[in-house]
């Protein structure tokens, strides 16, 4: 496996003078290429705020944030948006589909977006991912009409999109029943294993990081 992202030396400060906050504390971690890691942690810990910045939507108070040998740190708002699109995916707890849009809709909007329309080979990576995602039946259905674990797997399919390298997940599993996080879960393993999308998910259920190949701890601002 080659190297995917490394933080060096991660320190994440809000607030400035008497009311500072420090939540990072030089925090070091490294990511492979193929990974499919848990990260765990109390709340507080440090967790979201690095996801934030792993994902280029925050920049650290100092240290450093390599990512495909590509210095972010440096990087300006343009170029971590290109980044960002080009090579992070989401998936969030609250899945955040549009409720007036159908779930191929959904799962293209990131490339509409990013091209300003939608585009035939936009609709039929859209229809691939979806059958994939074991809605191929689903894909004209508003997102309103489809279940907690389908609107997940729809958000799973829109974070595929563009064919990143890292996708980060954000408690994905927090708002499903049992047998929806496992399946979920399944379907996280099975694109890991046969694409090698790199997957860092932040989760509570110890559960669910027993399901993941590495666990990666977060206490008081650093790897524990």
């Amino acid at each position: 496996m080659s190297t995917l992202v490394e933080v060096r030396d991660l320190v994440k400060t809000y607030g400035e003078g008497d009311t500072a906050t420090p939540v990072l504390k030089g925090l070091n971690l490294t990511l492979d290429t193929g990974e499919l890691a848990a990260l765990l942690g109390p709340s507080g810990s440090g967790k979201s705020t690095l996801l934030t910045i792993l994902g280029t939507l925050m920049k650290p108070t100092s240290g450093q944030h390599l990512m495909l040998d590509q210095d972010l740190t440096s990087a300006d708002d343009r170029e971590l948006t290109e980044f960002r699109n080009r090579h992070i995916g989401f998936v969030f707890q609250f899945h955040h589909l549009l409720p007036d849009f159908t779930a191929l809709e959904n799962v293209i909007f990131p490339t509409a977006v990013k091209a300003g329309r939608e585009t035939a080979a936009a609709r039929a990576r859209g229809r691939e991912l979806l059958d994939r995602v074991g809605l191929g039946n689903r894909m004209e259905y508003l997102a309103t009409q489809l279940s907690g674990g389908q609107k997940q797997r729809v958000a799973i399919a829109r974070a595929l999109m563009n064919q990143p390298e890292l996708v980060l997940a954000d408690e994905p599993t927090g708002n499903l029943d049992r047998e929806s996080a496992t399946q979920v879960m399944d379907l996280i393993g099975e694109i890991n294993r046969q694409e090698e999308t790199s997957f860092l998910i932040s989760t509570h259920d110890e559960r669910i990081a027993e399901i993941c190949r590495r666990q990666i701890r977060v206490l008081d601002g650093s790897v524990g």
